[in-house]
């Protein structure tokens, strides 16, 4: 039975899904920690975490194929993301890297496919693949994935552009330069943004400043640090290689963050003052 949780976020279409998922850049690399990896996307799907983001690019696949195996029957419980490498994404390759990335999913169709970041071919061509997915039910919603807000305007311009869903970017306490122009686009423009390496793949934890929050919530740091990105209308999407990784970052959903401790964070992780390019990881 699935766990409902408290926090969702709401597409343009009306759909509502978790706003705590759960990523996979770099799982299924590792066959000694494949049966863990495994055990822990089904527990966070039995906790509500029921989006799952993964890519082509991860592991060559090999990130796929192991979400492939843990949804075994239990597809129609996730809303499942998948990405295009910008190498593939004319026309024709964003078909045939979707036809790929389903193979190795065992899955008929994506939820959500996104634009992993922004290449040499042109968006247009890009929205044909997408368009022609929709068409054929491969996919149910497109989007993109580092795109600023230059190239989000750029992409409202062209037939079809405003039927992106989401952005997905590199957001957390340490990076916050899309609160200054991306951000606030992006809610004028009904486009929901999703954070990746909301802990920064774990080097935010080693702060004292984090810790001194947590502690006094009775919390741990990655609890906080999910929290935080959550109270900003953000939906996160850390990875989860354990079983107890996963319980842990579902507590966060349940952490509401009073006015002192976000006071606290924003002194230790200041806002920008000022356009901050894009960041990557």
């Amino acid at each position: 039975m699935i766990a409902e949780l408290a926090r969702t976020i709401a597409l343009r279409s009306g759909e509502e899904i978790a706003a705590l998922g759960q990523g996979t850049w770099y799982l299924g690399e590792d066959p000694a920690r494949r049966e863990q990896e495994i055990a822990a996307l089904r527990l966070g799907v039995d906790l509500g975490m029921t989006v799952i983001d993964t890519a082509e690019m991860y592991g060559g696949g090999a990130a796929e194929d192991l979400v492939g195996e843990a949804l075994r029957g239990r597809r129609e419980e996730v809303f499942l993301v998948s990405k295009v490498l910008p190498g593939h994404a004319d026309r024709k390759g964003t078909a045939a890297a979707c036809e790929g990335s389903l193979r190795r999913l065992r899955a008929e169709r994506l939820d959500l496919y996104l634009l992993h970041w922004r290449g040499r071919w042109p968006l247009e061509e890009t929205l044909a693949g997408f368009s022609d997915l929709m068409e054929a039910g491969k996919i149910r919603y497109w989007g993109v994935s580092n795109l600023d807000v230059a190239d989000m305007v750029e992409l409202t311009t062209l037939p079809g552009g405003d039927a992106r869903a989401v952005d997905q970017v590199l957001y957390n306490l340490s990076r916050r330069g899309i609160e200054w122009d991306l951000l606030p686009w992006c809610r004028e423009a009904g486009v929901r943004v999703t954070a990746y390496s909301p802990i920064e793949q774990g080097r935010l934890l080693r702060g004292d400043a984090l810790g001194a929050v947590a502690g006094a919530l009775g919390a741990t740091p990655a609890q906080v640090a999910l929290a935080w990105v959550l109270e900003q209308g953000v939906a996160a999407i850390p990875r989860s290689g354990s079983p107890d990784h996963v319980r842990e970052n579902r507590g966060a959903v349940d952490l509401h963050l009073p006015t002192e401790a976000l006071d606290a964070l924003d002194k230790a992780f200041p806002p920008p003052s000022g356009p901050t390019p894009l960041e990557m990881l």
